[in-house]
Order: C-alpha cells, then structure tokens, then sequence
C-alpha cells in the first residue's frame, strides 16, 4: 500500500473510531484493555496523534525520552471527543502538506520517514477503532488489503526487532493464511528472537481466515473461533500470552 492509500485510511478510521465513541458512550470499558474505559482510549489515540504530529512537523530526529510528556487531554468530557478530532484532522493535514523528503525518527523500516508515519498511524487508529467499536458493541472488520498490510507491519516492523517477550526454545512455527486473497505468512518463534517470510512454509500451527480476522487475532482484539486452526494450539496460545507491542 502506498502513502496515499494509507492516508486514505487514516482518514477512515479516525472517523469511524470517533462515531464508535460516541455509540459506546465513555464511561464504557474497553474489552481488550482491561481497566480503560473508551474515554481512556479517546485520550490516548488522541496524544498518540499529537505525538506523532510533533514528529512530522518539527523534523526532530531523536527518540522519545524521559523529559517528554504527552498532550494534555481536557477535563472535562464535552470537550473529549472534539480534541480528538481535530488531533485527528491535525496529523492528517501534517502528513498531507510533508513530502518524501522529510527527515524525522522513525522506528519501523519504511521508504520514508512520511510514509512510516502514515502507516503506522493508520493501523494505531485502526486498532483503536475497534476497540472504541467492541466497547459499543459492535463488529469490527478491515478491508482484506489494509488488514494485510497491518499484518505484514506487526511481522516484518514490530517482531522483527529482538526485543521482547515472545520467545520459544525449542523453536516454534506459526503460519497464517489469508482464505481471500491467497497470501500467506509463516514466523518461526525462536529461544532468541523471531524471523517471518511470506509463504506457506510448513508449520507447527496453521491459522486460516479471512485478513480482516487474522489482523484481528493478532492484535489480540479476537479469538480464533472465526479461523480454521490446525496443529499445535498451544503456538497460537504463546502468541495470544507474549505477543505484546511497544513503541519504541
């Protein structure tokens, strides 16, 4: 997907994300983080999108630190959703008006530091998008391409980095396999790392559904009962306890 296309989303799910609110009310808990209500999630998509906005705007090319804060919510909760959208338009405007030639921190590989942030924020928003929309009530789902997108982001960015708690000795295999479009991935789990390929490599467990549903499962924003899964559960189930994201 190219940077336009993820815009595209970004724009999408950000509205979607703030009429799910609004459905849900925010005083309700959010499934998928425990303890939060939706107003905890309002406020934390919407430093998220400030936060980032800072990156494209200023250039900085330093990681985040200990002297950083982030944005101040308001207090009071009519003003809640309203800061959220215009962090929301804020972050699109920025990454609308940058070109590719913008140098700024990134922290996932991309072929620019604009169209790293252009992804990432969409699938952020996205993600929280459905947890505003379980809280609701409702039934998320992503179109086939951008959920396949998100998938190759968690695979190929996020594990691809040595940090972090999901870590088997002896090695593990978990394949996925996307029941619409064919594609199909396999990450090896190991005592020291992970390393993923985009094929349909023999596997411990194999877990077939719809992108929209696997994108789901590996957010932990679903369980597997929409996917077909075969071989060893407990590989799911290692994902399911150790596969938990950090930003930096």
């Amino acid at each position: 997907m190219d940077t336009a296309t993820h815009l595209d989303a970004l724009a999408g799910e950000g509205k979607l994300m703030h009429d799910a609110a609004v459905r849900a009310g925010l005083d309700a808990g959010v499934p998928a983080c425990p303890g939060w209500q939706v107003r905890d999630l309002v406020q934390h998509t919407g430093q998220v999108h400030r936060w980032a906005t800072s990156y494209v705007t200023t250039g900085r090319t330093t990681p985040p630190n200990e002297h950083d804060s982030p944005a101040e919510p308001p207090a009071v909760d009519d003003e809640l959703l309203p800061w959220f959208a215009q962090g929301h338009a804020a972050l699109l405007d920025a990454l609308r008006d940058a070109t590719d030639a913008l140098e700024c921190w990134a922290f996932l590989p991309a072929p620019s530091p604009r169209a790293f942030w252009a992804r990432r924020q969409a699938h952020e928003t996205a993600v929280h998008r459905a947890d505003a929309e379980l809280a609701a009530g409702g039934d998320p789902t992503y179109n086939g391409a951008f959920a396949a997108d998100g998938i190759d982001e968690l695979l190929f960015g996020f594990f691809a980095r040595p940090r972090g708690r999901l870590l088997a000795d002896p090695a593990v295999r978990l394949g996925l396999r996307d029941v619409d479009t064919g594609d199909a991935w396999t990450m090896t789990i190991g005592p020291e790392g992970r390393s993923a390929t985009r094929d349909a490599a023999d596997a411990d467990c194999v877990v077939s559904g719809p992108a929209s549903e696997l994108y789901l499962l590996l957010w932990n924003r679903r369980d597997a009962s929409r996917c077909r899964v075969e071989g060893t559960a407990d590989v799911l189930q290692l994902w399911r306890d150790k596969a938990h994201i950090t930003f930096r």
